[in-house]
């Protein structure tokens, strides 16, 4: 009874009809053309903060101080006197000096009137000549003397923390205060190599700080560095930034975007972009609706999008979202949507690449 069974079971399986033989499914993936479209980006880097004009006043002699005329933080004009050290020795020599050389003229002034008469030799007035010049060289010599006994701001700017009360005793090299003008900064900072073609005095800067996270600072290029550091293949720039609040303060660290001229390039999402090793790569659609792998070098990254340099052409189309699940081959198909199209969406239900920095793409990214 079993073999009978047997016949009848594999005989009701043999009248069916025969299974369908169909290719791998599609996998379903949003796809993008590829166009030229404006191109804003910018060369980041750190930087830091400097005077325009920068000193630590120190005195030139050792002396006492006799009176301190500034105040921390104060803002000081050119030539502004701020130390006064004691000179009560050099007045002394000073009146002794100009005595001395009143002296002189006095018989100089006797001796050429006895000349004019020919009751003296021209040697003896020329002798007495030289002596009314070594008094008045003396007298200069301690006014300069003096001088350096009242230390002034070479410079217009705000003094730092003095260093030093009336009685101290300074010397050459002690520091009394720092002066620094901050009317508008100057912000260092180092560009690769590679970027050397992209630069140019004059070009605008935009500067941030954490200590003012809502300000952004704007400046331009001010020097180029003649040389390249060929430790690190990387170029000094200087950049001038206005500061007419006092904000910015030397040895501040800012980060720095050099913005860039605009210029047309290929750009793609940055989501497209796989990189798996040293190579990078994107999926592109064949016209079988199949995918291959097109390996690009990539330029700079602003805002969730990449300039493509090399590997892609104007009206290539590319695989944006869905890469994961992709292989060489396969066949794609594009995502659709069963609901009315969303707000930034095209009439197909394709999202709209989102405005950054750049011009909206002529073509639309669609909806993942």
């Amino acid at each position: 009874m079993a073999p009978v069974l047997f016949l009848v079971a594999l005989a009701a399986c043999g009248s069916g009809d025969p299974a369908p033989q169909g290719g791998p499914q599609a996998a379903v993936v949003t796809t993008a053309g590829i166009a030229l479209r404006d191109w804003n980006d910018t060369i980041p880097a750190l930087g830091t903060v400097q005077s325009r004009e920068s000193i630590t006043v120190t005195a030139k002699v050792s002396e006492v101080v006799d009176r301190v005329h500034f105040e921390s933080g104060q803002e000081v004009e050119r030539d502004t006197v701020l130390v006064t050290l004691s000179g009560n020795q050099q007045q002394a020599a000073l009146a002794a000096a100009e005595a001395a050389a009143a002296e002189a003229d006095r018989l100089f002034e006797r001796q050429r009137q006895l000349a004019e008469q020919q009751l003296i030799s021209t040697a003896s007035l020329d002798t007495q000549s030289a002596l009314r010049a070594t008094a008045r060289a003396r007298v200069d010599e301690i006014r300069a003397n003096l001088g350096d006994r009242l230390i002034r701001a070479p410079f217009a700017g705000v003094v730092g923390i003095r260093r030093v009360s009336p009685g101290a005793l300074v010397q050459p090299g002690t520091e009394i205060v720092t002066l620094d003008d901050i009317s508008s900064v100057y912000v260092d900072f180092t560009v690769p190599e590679a970027q050397l073609a992209n630069l140019a005095v004059g070009q605008v800067l935009l500067g941030t700080s954490v200590a003012y996270p809502d300000r952004t600072f704007q400046g331009r290029v001010d020097t180029i560095d003649a040389r390249i550091d060929p430790a690190t293949r990387a170029v000094t720039v200087r950049g001038d930034f206005p500061n007419p609040d006092r904000v910015l303060k030397p040895g501040m660290l800012m980060q720095v975007d050099l913005q860039r001229p605009s210029r047309q390039a290929l750009v793609v999402p940055e989501i497209a972009v796989v990189q798996v090793g040293r190579e990078t790569f994107v999926y592109r659609v064949l016209a079988d609706s199949t995918v291959e792998q097109a390996p690009i070098r990539v330029g700079s990254r602003v805002a969730g999008l990449a300039e493509v340099v090399d590997g892609l052409s104007p009206g290539d189309r590319i695989v944006v979202d869905g890469t994961g699940k992709l292989r060489p081959g396969m066949r794609i198909e594009e995502a659709t949507r069963a609901a009315a199209p969303q707000p930034g969406a095209d009439e197909d239900g394709r999202a709209i690449v989102p405005e950054t920095t750049v011009a909206p793409a002529p073509d639309a990214v669609p909806a993942g």
